[in-house]
């Protein structure tokens, strides 16, 4: 009788001990799902059909206004769409490669000459305009012209290669590059005094921690960063030597973006064709640089890189975040360039653009591959995904420039499609989905 006892009271207790561990361990798996618990993992929590197609905002239809609303310029829209940056909500800089002809898209027909069954357009694309747009050459108009007619199809002596047109002023203008906004999407500025200077401008700027808000503008073709006033009436200082490339103290390789620490020194992904990132003082004197050109697409050595196409700081551990991008991975450096981690991009194969750190010290990039905005942590743990490939207002194409205005609002550029969309928090999104504010300028209290 003893041994049966023994035998039910150790089964007893074995039962007990089983339904406290699972409840315990449902308990701990509803803490790990908080979002599930609270009604799913939309940016809205509780949101019924809503499939997220622009994350935690709502798009701001119809903004900025077309380049085609200036008096004289009604045949013309914008070009490839390269960047763009929020001085503040009323102000908002849009960095483009030239203009394209303002024209509607065509309606669908079949195209036998190329084979059965094949239209055009596609699911509503139809132009691609980082393909239609110029790369960009400054000059007169007689040396775009000869720039232009001696492409023929064929690469020029930078690796760009030319579009299959050669009528400037017919096919594509270069005028307009860069153009400043105001919260409503009207037209404020257009420097035109400086599209003759540019090439191919890449990425434009301003240091939060510079007073007198100088704007920059990276140009990856010719192989310059060039600082302007905040007016824009004078060109204060050019880094790098305009149209002669190299990887030294005063030559870039296609320099793409760039980023600073709150002591003004600042760090440039160079680039397209180098493969190193240069550090720089806060009076644009050199300081260092590191990276060696690797092997891609399947280099894992720390340090070697392929087109470092995206550079962002973190100010407080002034940690280094470089867009290793032909290899698909993200490596994390110190500021002397002392390698600490990397990981890599699982989509097969990832093309990411740009790489964002702001207040949350967050790291967003967006992947050409998946047209999707990604948000990781500094680890490289994924935490969020949004965006769908799409010409339409909401819909991602080529977003190649990201920038955040201190009321929260985003704003993106996109190369393909040709234009900057603005982006409003829902209403009710969550916080840690969107994309965080920047770093506090040290102008912020400053009449904008």
């Amino acid at each position: 009788m003893r041994k049966v006892a023994m035998t039910l009271l150790t089964f007893a207790l074995g039962a007990a001990f089983a339904v406290v561990f699972l409840n315990g361990r449902d308990a701990v798996e509803g803490q790990a799902q908080p979002a599930a618990a609270a009604g799913g993992f939309s940016a809205v929590a509780n949101a019924v059909g809503t499939q997220d197609v622009t994350g935690p905002y709502d798009v701001v239809k119809g903004w900025p206004k077309d380049i085609s609303t200036l008096p004289g310029n009604e045949k013309w829209t914008y070009g490839a769409g390269e960047s763009v940056f929020a001085e503040s909500p009323n102000r908002i800089y849009g960095l483009y490669r030239g203009e394209l002809p303002n024209i509607k898209p065509p309606k669908a027909v079949r195209l036998p000459q190329v084979g059965p069954s094949i239209t055009f357009p596609v699911a509503g694309f139809w132009r691609d305009a980082t393909v239609a747009s110029l790369p960009g050459t400054g000059g007169t108009d007689q040396d775009v012209r000869k720039w232009l007619t001696s492409w023929e199809g064929k690469d020029d002596e930078l690796g760009i290669k030319g579009p299959p047109y050669a009528k400037l002023g017919v096919d594509a203008q270069w005028e307009n590059c860069l153009v400043v906004y105001d919260g409503q999407g009207n037209i404020l500025e257009t420097w035109k005094q400086w599209d003759k200077l540019f090439r191919r401008p890449h990425s434009v700027y301003i240091s939060p921690y510079d007073m007198q808000k100088r704007v920059w503008v990276v140009d990856d073709n010719m192989q310059a960063i060039y600082i302007f006033t905040h007016d824009g009436k004078q060109l204060l200082q050019t880094i790098g030597t305009p149209e002669h490339e190299g990887a030294d103290a005063t030559h870039f390789n296609r320099p793409t973006y760039l980023d600073w620490l709150p002591d003004g020194t600042f760090f440039v992904s160079d680039g397209y064709t180098g493969t190193r990132v240069a550090k720089f003082d806060k009076n644009g004197k050199f300081v260092a640089q590191w990276g060696i050109k690797g092997m891609p697409p399947n280099e894992k050595r720390p340090g070697y890189m392929n087109n470092v196409h995206g550079v962002a700081v973190d100010p407080g551990n002034r940690h280094v975040f470089v867009n290793d991008r032909n290899n698909h991975r993200i490596q994390v450096f110190d500021e002397n360039g002392k390698y600490i981690s990397e990981w890599h991009i699982n989509a097969d194969p990832s093309s990411l653009h740009l790489l964002y750190i702001g207040q949350d010290h967050m790291v967003w990039t967006f992947d050409r591959s998946t047209n999707k905005m990604v948000q990781y942590d500094q680890q490289g743990h994924l935490k969020y995904a949004w965006g769908t490939m799409g010409a339409f207002p909401g819909g991602l194409w080529g977003v190649h420039g990201m920038s955040v205005d201190s009321d929260g609002n985003l704003y993106l550029a996109e190369v393909d499609s040709g234009r900057v969309q603005k982006f409003k928090p829902r209403a009710g999104a969550n916080p840690a989905y969107l994309v965080a504010k920047p770093v506090k300028p040290v102008w912020a209290n400053a009449t904008n």
